[in-house]
């Protein structure tokens, strides 16, 4: 386990699933944590005697988000790392989606990361270690699926915001990026995946809340404009699947 004491995360969307996952996993590491999300949960992420702190915001909206940075560095009294947890979208037909869907599935899953990196960056920039960002992403970035164009285009625009904020805001500012595959949470267990899965299985969410403590921590000290995939090898190709079934 790297050592984070001292250090302070801010995890959007960290109140469940994945994002609650990398909240415990910052805790357990000794960070100090503050979770967002639109509604307060019943209990906040914590790790043996350590409690996330818990900020509500919508961070599709520029004005929420800055606050959101502005209040978890004024908690903390610093911010070393950010994960951008936030996102998601449900299945939708192209043909016949509406333009208010479309909006919103590109204000969380584009725009918002956008929105909370620029306060976070300005924090980070006026610190002597400055700061590490870190952007969760999904295989549907790279390899669209029925149903998920907005969502695609989304993650896809998300990747190359990582790889231009790096080359940005370097070398104070780490931003990197996470491609993850199927991850098994309350709301989607995608057992059914292990046959096509190189893995044999999905991803849990500690699988990238490791990847986070990597990429935040010490020995990735010269990593920035990186894409690392948490997808256990992604899927294997479906003639290979019909052949050996």
């Amino acid at each position: 386990m790297p050592d984070f004491g001292g250090r302070a995360a801010l995890v959007t969307g960290g109140t469940r699933g994945i994002g609650a996952a990398i909240a415990r996993s910052f805790l357990d590491a000794g960070a100090q944590v503050v979770v967002c999300g639109r509604g307060e949960p019943a209990s906040p992420p914590s790790a043996g005697d350590r409690t996330a702190r818990f900020v509500a915001a919508d961070v599709r909206s520029a004005e929420e988000a800055a606050t959101l940075v502005e209040r978890a560095a004024s908690l903390m009294g610093r911010l070393d790392v950010l994960v951008n947890n936030a996102g998601g979208s449900p299945d939708a037909d192209a043909a016949t989606v509406s333009p208010r869907f479309v909006e919103r599935v590109v204000q969380l899953n584009l725009l918002a990361p956008f929105y909370v990196a620029q306060p976070a960056n300005m924090v980070m920039q006026g610190q002597r270690t400055g700061g590490t960002i870190i952007n969760i992403g999904s295989v549907s970035g790279t390899d669209p699926q029925p149903g998920t164009a907005a969502y695609t285009a989304a993650k896809a625009g998300l990747l190359a915001l990582t790889r231009a904020l790096a080359l940005e805001w370097a070398p104070k500012v780490r931003v990197n990026h996470i491609t993850a595959g199927p991850v098994r949470t309350g709301a989607t267990g995608y057992e059914g995946l292990g046959g096509v899965i190189p893995m044999g299985r999905p991803a849990d969410p500690q699988d990238v809340a490791n990847a986070c403590l990597y990429l935040a921590g010490d020995l990735a000290s010269y990593v920035t404009g990186a894409d690392l995939a948490v997808h256990g090898g992604g899927e294997v190709p479906a003639r290979y699947v019909v052949t050996r079934n």
